[in-house]
């Protein structure tokens, strides 16, 4: 499932906002002020490294939750060191999603 689905689910009342790539990720996180993004790692423009560094140069408490297909150890402990508050495996479904809300974020 995809984290889209599982977000309307689990934070019905959510607001919701889409990039298409990394760039725009943090033109939207500068514009919006979200209270949590989820970034995936490989995404057109700018990665999602970059992105997560931009995003947490803006903001440095920025909640950042990276779903990504890469689970290789390097990637999460990488993204760890630069801010973000955990790193899961694709696919996240409804239960997942949950424990991601329940355990790592500050809502």
């Amino acid at each position: 499932m995809s984290v889209i689905k599982s977000l309307k689910i689990v934070k019905p009342d959510a607001e919701l906002f889409q990039a298409a790539n990394g760039l725009e990720a943090v033109e939207i996180f500068k514009e919006e002020k979200p209270h949590v993004v989820f970034l995936d790692l490989t995404m057109p423009v700018m990665d999602g490294y970059e992105a997560l560094k931009h995003i947490m140069s803006i903001d440095k408490e920025a909640q950042v939750i990276v779903v990504s297909a890469d689970i290789q150890s390097e990637a999460k402990l990488r993204v760890l060191v630069a801010g973000a508050k955990n790193m899961y495996p694709k696919p996240i479904n409804d239960e997942k999603m949950l424990q991601i809300f329940e355990q790592d974020l500050l809502l």
